[in-house]
């Protein structure tokens, strides 16, 4: 696994504690850096998913909502949840990531950290959301791996 798809799945880890565990920002990242072999490079861009899908989640939350006809939020399984806010924050803000590679990747971590059925839910909703690129927000600088 690239050190890229691992920095996705700690910054989801980060999202979870945030939202499920109502833990802040800080703790849930000093939870999941406690064991973390993750280079330098990749806890970067880590801790920039996940701090940037939480200072954007009223506008990301917002978007989901909008392509996620017929599900609320709150009742959309925890783990696909944090996944389509991190990976929307990725599409809109990291412009150098290609779209197909942020989307492969969300559909994998939702095979394998959720339900059967998630990789097809997450790719619906973020394949809609992937339109809003450029549209909603200015990139912001990315980290480079």
């Amino acid at each position: 696994m690239g050190a890229r798809r691992q920095a996705r799945e700690a910054a989801l880890q980060i999202l979870y504690l945030v939202d499920v565990g109502k833990f802040d920002l800080e703790k849930a990242a000093a939870a999941c850096w406690t064991e973390s072999t993750l280079a330098p490079r990749a806890r970067t861009f880590a801790d920039d998913l996940a701090r940037g899908a939480l200072e954007n989640m009223p506008l990301l939350d917002g978007l989901i909502t909008k392509y996620a006809e017929n599900w609320e939020l709150s009742r959309m399984a925890a783990v696909d949840r944090n996944i389509l806010r991190l990976t929307a924050y990725e599409l809109l803000f990291h412009v150098d990531t290609p779209v197909s590679v942020a989307i492969d990747e969300a559909v994998e971590i939702a095979k394998t950290y959720s339900t059967q059925d998630s990789g097809k839910f997450v790719n619906g909703i973020l394949d809609k959301i992937k339109l809003e690129r450029g549209k909603t927000a200015p990139p912001t600088p990315a980290a480079k791996e």
